[in-house]
């Protein structure tokens, strides 16, 4: 299973999203010190009713619970965009 699969896999598991896109752009960072340690670059939309209520720093925590490790040796850098149902649905 490759990285981007895992993340979906551990975010499906942990926040039930209705969508959940993970994009590998660590091939924009080659030659980047933080690229150099194997740790990747990925860009993540994320919709979830787990999300209600949330301020960006409390989804963006929830995000981190689920990846667990991955956050400190698989994934250097993560850019989200995280959602609501009705945050996605005007969007």
């Amino acid at each position: 299973m490759n990285r981007p699969q895992r993340i979906r896999q551990l975010l499906d598991a942990g926040l039930a999203p209705l969508e959940c896109v993970v994009d590998d752009e660590s091939h924009l960072h080659a030659g980047h010190a933080g690229a150099a340690s194997g740790g990747g670059h990925y860009r993540l939309r994320l919709v979830s009713a787990r999300f209600e209520g949330l301020n960006k720093v409390a989804r963006h925590r929830l995000v981190y619970d689920c990846l667990g490790e991955m956050m400190q040796k698989e994934i250097h850098a993560l850019a989200m965009t995280l959602l609501t149902p009705d945050e996605a649905k005007s969007a």
